[in-house]
């Protein structure tokens, strides 16, 4: 299942309010996945992850969010 940020266009980068938002959520996404990466297998373990799972998590691209996000 692929999420995507459809409401990233011309009239987001009109609104400073929903560009800096969408940077945020970029931000966070990025740093998020990137500390998924950093888990040791114990840690994925205790979360109910393999490091299969983290992995193809961490990398995803920046915009493949789920669509709760995006609200």
């Amino acid at each position: 299942m692929t999420h995507t940020i459809t409401s990233f266009g011309p009239t987001t980068l009109k609104s400073p309010t929903k560009t800096l938002r969408l940077l945020s959520m970029i931000a966070s996404t990025y740093r998020q996945r990137r500390a998924l990466a950093r888990l040791d297998d114990a840690a994925l373990t205790d979360l109910g992850l393999s490091r299969s799972d983290a992995t193809q998590e961490a990398n995803r691209p920046i915009w493949d969010v789920p669509a709760a996000w995006r609200r």
